[in-house]
């Protein structure tokens, strides 16, 4: 197996700069269900920062182009089934990274993630430090 860096996929996807989105296009498509490439969850939200600020893609084209990669084969993405559930929560408010955050807390146990970031309290899993007092909960 072989993992895939931000800069990799960001040469696939967007096929901007000639030479290495070649070499990437060509390692990419060189894995099958035996030999995949892997794709860690820090990628997936570098990815998804480096397309919406530097490319200026849409969250709807990211969304896409993330499930893509979920729904590859010859792909394997870490936590992928939470990275599934956090493009279910993405609204015009609500990031990607934000999304997983709550996701990937959910999945370890947390009961909620606590944040300052008023437009992730959108989400289910995320509740204001303010509210909370700043404490855990006994």
């Amino acid at each position: 197996m072989i993992g895939l860096d931000t800069n990799v996929l960001v040469r696939y996807v967007t096929q901007d700069d000639p030479e290495q989105s070649r070499h990437a296009t060509a390692l990419i498509e060189s894995f099958d269900e035996g030999t995949p490439g892997f794709v860690s969850v820090v990628v997936l939200v570098e990815l998804h920062w480096v397309l919406r600020r530097a490319y200026k893609v849409s969250r709807g084209d990211i969304a896409m182009v993330i499930r893509k990669l979920l729904d590859a084969r010859e792909l394997i993405v870490a936590e992928a089934d939470a990275a599934r559930r956090a493009l279910t929560r993405l609204t015009d408010d609500i990031d990607f990274s934000d999304a997983l955050i709550g996701e990937l807390g959910a999945l370890a146990g947390c009961s909620y993630t606590a944040t300052f970031d008023r437009r992730a309290l959108g989400l289910p899993d995320m509740r204001s430090i303010t509210e909370t007092g700043g404490e855990a909960p006994r």
